[in-house]
């Protein structure tokens, strides 16, 4: 398994390795389109990537050149070196045409880079009263590129590990849309040839597994431009999935003790400006005007405020708590278009949500209970590396938090006490909080080592105080209770997205869609295979029958490239014997049994 993906810190060898190349990638595009305009070029996982306005698009021949020019530069061995300069330095050498590269004559094809000159300005308004450049210089002494930048790089270009450029993709500049349109072209780095081409080796796996691919070979889901962007459509054996995964979690949170609820999809917009979501989450649908004197309304994008309502709904004592409202629903975000990807980032969302209502002497007890269940669930889809984020606030921005700096100071206390105690490793991430809490996100690795946020676990003091909920304190006084905002898988349709490319479509036997697809080898075996096919219909198997007039070997092929975790044969011999031939998706092995041999398999 290849080490565990991030963003690496300044410090760390590797960012400089990476940082230099995206200088090296600038370098080289400069040499191709000498006026080109020269956005960002940062350090990210696994790689880095740099922002160009070009004349023209760029071409799968493109980055083969470019690549090649890397590479070059990377044998010449430049030296970076760090030259310092106040605002008004930065911004005459920029005005001037300073920063660039230097073509084999020596003569200077940069220009004026207006985006990097907009970047010295943006700087002099926070305070800044200098910045840096770094120089690219050859054996010969000569300066053959020149970057705006703070660092850190390799001491040469030809200590940047092993690169590769990978993908072009449009982007705006500073992420507005109102700003001009840019081409981004990233690259990955490693230290190694070897971990380089495990990676690339892993890419490719990636590809195979697509989630959006699959989908649609397996018959799950289908999007439709009518529908409209990020509102998937599930097809049988996609809704089927879904509702396998529904009716596991809800099981599992019945054994502990969570009561289920139901809520409407819309609300007045009031719920909202309670909640503070209407204010400060940028996601919300838009308001629904009603009739002349109506209500305003709005599709919900979450579901704590309903459930807060229903709290309050009905008096409530100590002795109740802790008080679980758990459900499966879908809330609605109007994420932007250009975001929206297959499943993993769609407009309907739904989740496995639950709030659990807890006294402050409950949290960690409560706490201990809900990671618990999030280890049984990652145990059953057989993901074995995880590890928590502990999200608190950012210090800098104040602002963006409601609430009183003590309870937050004591959440942030609660939710690290309790993953230590869970024992998997554990990490701050500072600034991640939501406006009104602190919380613990579950990352997990998939069968490719890739990382997934999964479970969230919020600790809240503050709705609370907004929706004014209560209960009865031992002594008789009203209390005000915490909550803690659970999902475990979070999103189903993301999940789902998750477990296709983790299982590649091989579903394990128990949340397959089909789990049988019976193949008579002709339609002489059809009765038996029908008396077959009916018999695992009335035992709960999720089956299906082959009729169609194909060969054996074709029925097999068709069955493979649905994944069906086992195929049943029937022919001659099966027919005379009242016996089964199974064959295993995962082992390609075929075994002769007895139906209720069969049955005992699917049930185990």
């Amino acid at each position: 398994m290849p080490p565990r993906s991030s963003k690496p810190a300044e410090t760390d060898p590797i960012y400089g390795m990476r940082h230099s190349c995206a200088h090296m990638l600038a370098q080289a595009v400069l040499q191709i389109f000498p006026d080109a305009k020269l956005g960002v070029g940062p350090v990210i996982e696994n790689g880095f990537y740099y922002d160009f306005q070009l004349p023209r698009t760029l071409t799968p021949e493109d980055m083969k050149d470019l690549q090649k020019k890397m590479e070059h530069i990377g044998k010449q061995g430049q030296t970076f070196v760090r030259q310092e300069k106040t605002i008004v330095e930065a911004k005459e050498f920029l005005k001037n045409g300073g920063m660039g590269v230097k073509t084999g004559t020596g003569s200077d094809t940069s220009g004026v880079q207006p985006f990097k000159i907009e970047l010295v300005e943006d700087l002099a308004a926070k305070g800044e009263t200098g910045v840096s450049f770094y120089e690219n210089v050859d054996q010969k002494g000569e300066v053959r590129f020149v970057d705006l930048c703070r660092g850190n790089h390799t001491e040469t270009t030809g200590k940047v590990g092993a690169f590769q450029l990978t993908s072009i993709a449009s982007a705006y500049w500073k992420g507005d849309s109102e700003n001009p349109s840019m081409q981004r072209i990233y690259g990955v780095c490693f230290e190694t040839e070897a971990e380089l081409k495990e990676y690339l080796a892993r890419i490719e796996e990636a590809k195979k597994r697509d989630h959006k691919i699959l989908g649609k070979q397996l018959g799950l889901f289908a999007f439709s431009p009518l529908v409209g962007a990020g509102l998937p459509l599930f097809l049988p054996k996609g809704a089927r999935l879904k509702k396998l995964l529904e009716d596991f979690i809800t099981k599992e949170k019945e054994k502990r003790g969570y009561s289920f609820v139901c809520i409407p999809h819309i609300a007045k917009d009031a719920l909202y400006v309670t909640s503070g979501h209407l204010g400060k989450y940028d996601a919300m649908m838009p308001i629904m005007e009603t009739e002349e004197g109506g209500d305003a309304l709005v599709m919900k994008a979450m579901n704590c405020p309903h459930h807060f309502e229903l709290f309050k709904a009905e008096a409530h004592s100590y002795r109740e708590l802790p008080l679980r409202y758990a459900e499966n629903t879908t809330v609605y975000r109007n994420e932007k278009s250009g975001e929206v990807n297959g499943l993993f980032r769609v407009r309907a969302v739904t989740q496995d949500d639950t709030h659990h209502f807890v006294r402050h002497d409950q949290i960690g007890s409560e706490i201990d209970m809900i990671l618990g269940l999030t280890r049984v669930v990652y145990e059953k889809f057989d993901f074995k590396n995880f590890r928590a984020r502990v999200s608190i606030r950012d210090p800098k921005k104040p602002e963006k938090y409601f609430g009183d700096d003590a309870l937050w100071q004591l959440a942030e206390k609660n939710l690290v006490e309790g993953v230590q105690r869970w024992g998997a490793e554990y990490f701050i991430g500072e600034g991640e909080a939501a406006f009104y809490g602190p919380k613990i996100d579950i990352m997990v690795e998939d069968a490719l080592g890739r990382e997934w946020q999964l479970t969230t676990v919020q600790l809240d003091f503050t709705q609370p105080e907004n929706f004014d909920l209560e209960y009865t304190g031992e002594d008789g006084k009203r209390q005000r209770p915490a909550v803690l905002h659970v999902a475990i898988f979070g999103s189903l349709e993301r999940f789902m997205g998750i477990i296709i490319e983790h299982f590649a479509g091989a579903f394990p036997a128990w949340l397959a869609p089909i789990q049988v697809r019976i193949l008579p080898v002709s339609d002489q075996f059809l009765p038996y295979a029908t008396e077959v096919f009916e018999k695992l219909r009335a035992e709960g198997c999720r089956v299906e029958i082959d009729t169609a007039a194909e060969t054996l070997g074709k029925k097999i092929r068709n069955a493979e490239h649905t994944r069906v975790p086992y195929m049943v044969v029937i022919g001659e011999k099966e027919t005379a014997d009242k016996t089964v031939a199974v064959r295993d998706y995962a082992t390609k092995k075929q075994e002769t049994m007895e139906l209720n041999a069969l049955l005992v398999l699917l049930r185990a």
